[in-house]
């Protein structure tokens, strides 16, 4: 019996410090969950911050070549870059018509708006765009995009026309007349909205026949194309020239 108490004894023995030791592993493990939680939420955290940051900035590991460069380009704004801003900003644009149109379709009518738009930088260049769109700021874009393609150098002596010019376009008739210094645009509608963004100071217009506005603008671009090239000093030249004719007619 003695030796069965001995072992009794001996089995409690061993299980007290397996039962003292649970707590601790216990522990133990609670505390390697709450390190892998943290972990876990660190990484979540850093991978939305690095997603935030692609958004905004880009993914600088894909754009960045060899030498620092991005896609072998340096780094800032090159000179074109600047340039094709700057025309961008120069260019000002005035917005001639908008009305609403309607096509005969198969299931009823179409509704539509059509815009007329006039571009032009002030310093001699000048278009007129035509767009159709389903809104207003469709035909507009698409009116802004088509004058860009069909911009017109307009020639200019003294801040004003060259010469005279008459011209036919359909029903429309258009008469563009150089002006002195001072004068001022002489002209109304659209006509006046083109030499004013053409940057024309002086010029005295008559628009006859036709009240179409398109058909007018229209008209307007087509004289400033028969508009000859000519300096100051060719100027010069054709008024001295009329000027000894008269004192010979004179005498």
């Amino acid at each position: 019996m003695s030796d069965d108490k001995n072992i009794t004894t001996d089995k409690n023995a061993v299980a007290s410090p397996v039962a003292n030791a649970s707590p601790a592993a216990a522990s133990a493990t609670d505390a390697v969950a709450k390190v892998t939680d943290a972990s876990a939420g660190a990484a979540k955290a850093a991978g939305a911050a690095a997603t935030v940051a692609k958004d905004l900035y880009g993914d600088a590991r894909q754009k960045r070549g060899r030498g620092g460069r991005d896609n072998g380009r340096p780094r800032g704004r090159g000179r074109n870059d600047r340039g094709d801003d700057r025309g961008r900003d120069e260019m000002e644009q005035r917005i001639l018509e908008i009305a609403r149109v309607t096509r005969v379709m198969a299931g009823g009518k179409r509704m539509n708006f059509r815009a007329c738009v006039a571009l032009g930088d002030k310093k001699g260049n000048v278009g007129v765009g035509l767009g159709k769109g389903a809104d207003v700021t469709m035909a507009v874009n698409k009116a802004v995009n088509q004058a860009k393609k069909h911009m017109v150098n307009v020639p200019m002596v003294n801040d004003t026309i060259p010469h005279a010019v008459i011209h036919k376009m359909g029903a429309a008739r258009l008469i563009l007349k150089p002006a002195k210094k001072g004068r001022g645009i002489i002209s109304g509608g659209v006509t006046r909205v083109i030499f004013e963004l053409a940057g024309i100071k002086n010029i005295t217009t008559k628009t006859l026949g036709s009240k179409n506005k398109i058909n007018n603008a229209r008209c307007t671009i087509e004289a400033i194309e028969k508009l000859a090239r000519t300096s100051v000093k060719e100027v010069k030249e054709v008024k001295e020239v009329k000027e000894k004719d008269g004192d010979n007619k004179g005498k």
